[in-house]
């Protein structure tokens, strides 16, 4: 008592010391101050769609005095449904300045409606609807939340098809109807010529096949990329299937594969198939540029290129041309392809950009080096099962 009136004399004030008569009993803090939002929270976990309470004026020093647009938005709850759907975006949601201004413009019974365009850490497209609560309430919004990023998506890829596969395909398409034409006319009865031509023709329908297959798994991995995959593999298994399938390949090629994967590799949360992908392109891009060697390897994740949470580092590495500076920050574009005078074009320009994608929807890390004559090094971290939070 005497540390309470000495506090109170100096005008501070001690959590949990209250005024009260001598001999009476000190009441729990949830019956001196209960929480007038308890019933409203309650009833919002019980609904299916995903839903926030937010506090457009919260309780900062001078906030009443601010512009409503200028306030600042906090968030007082979220219910299941929002947690499961958007628990790792929420936090950077409340700083959009889309959602901000929407919630300034909420007056009297209207309803709200923003897009909000998030890029980090995976591209999402969220369809936002607000409404104030009754005067009893002041200054709470209900914001209802629908995710529209696979409608995007598809918009997008429609778009993407008409301004980069339909070019990227017309020049093989050129060539068969170039060589159709030769075959029906003056090759018609020239055999040679005829062998000769097919053997083209069939290497640029092939190529034609792999854009499309290309085109079409790279939708499908953009479609569910918001979506964290909820299975587990080991991927020192994983890495070692898709090297014995490569080994028949490079020795044809005369290139030496190298394989270094660590013992015991934790479990990792992700689809397998998808991170086998990912093993397999950046093997076949570095198959089309290696001197005389490959190495694959996996191991534990440790230094401070990598987030601080528990993963695995995969890397592929090989001995050739090396890629020049300029190139490296939009390797992962689609349809990009670093050219050079020994190089040349290679490849759809497609098997790094799906590795981009695999590796975002696995909320992981992809990271490229490399000097000109001194090869290139492919390294992607993947979290450890059970990892929620990078930091």
């Amino acid at each position: 008592m005497a540390i309470a009136a000495a506090a109170f004399a100096s005008g501070v004030t001690l959590r949990g010391v209250w005024p009260r008569k001598a001999g009476a009993d000190l009441p729990p803090p949830e019956e001196v101050a209960p929480d007038p939002l308890r019933p409203l929270r309650d009833l919002l976990e019980l609904l299916p769609e995903p839903l926030l309470l937010l506090d457009r004026a919260a309780s900062t020093r001078h906030a009443a005095m601010r512009p409503i647009s200028m306030r600042p938005i906090s968030m007082r709850h979220a219910n299941l449904a929002a947690r499961e759907s958007f628990g790792d975006i929420l936090a950077a949601l409340l700083r959009h300045p889309a959602l901000a201004d929407a919630a300034a413009r909420v007056q009297g019974e209207a309803v709200v409606t923003t897009i909000v365009k998030m890029d980090v850490p995976v591209r999402r497209v969220l369809r936002a609807s607000l409404k104030a609560l009754p005067a009893a309430y002041p200054g709470l919004l209900v914001v209802s939340l629908s995710d529209h990023t696979q409608q995007a998506a598809m918009a997008r890829m429609r778009e993407d098809f008409i301004a980069n596969a339909s070019h990227e395909l017309r020049t093989p398409l050129a060539s068969l109807i170039g060589f159709i034409d030769t075959l029906i006319g003056p090759a018609a009865d020239d055999p040679p010529a005829q062998r000769r031509f097919l053997a083209i023709m069939q290497t640029q329908a092939a190529r034609m096949r792999r854009l499309i297959d290309s085109l079409m798994n790279l939708s499908r991995i953009e479609l569910s990329e918001h979506e964290r995959p909820r299975g587990h593999f080991a991927l020192g298994r994983v890495a070692a299937h898709v090297a014995g399938e490569f080994e028949p390949l490079v020795r044809t090629r005369r290139i030496a594969l190298d394989v270094d994967l660590a013992e015991d590799l934790p479990m990792l949360q992700g689809d397998g198939d998808q991170v086998a992908q990912i093993v397999q392109n950046l093997l076949d891009n570095a198959l089309k540029h290696a001197r005389s060697r490959i190495v694959l390897s996996a191991h534990p994740a440790s230094g401070t290129a990598w987030p601080a949470a528990p993963g695995v580092v995969l890397t592929v590495a090989d001995d050739g041309p090396g890629i020049a500076a300029h190139h490296l920050p939009r390797l992962t574009e689609r349809f990009y392809r670093a050219e050079d005078g020994n190089t040349g074009r290679t490849g759809s320009g497609l098997g790094l950009a799906i590795v981009k994608h695999i590796v975002g929807r696995h909320a992981g890390r992809l990271l490229i080096e490399s000097s000109v004559g001194e090869g290139s090094l492919f390294s992607v971290w993947l979290p450890c099962a059970g990892v929620t939070k990078l930091t």
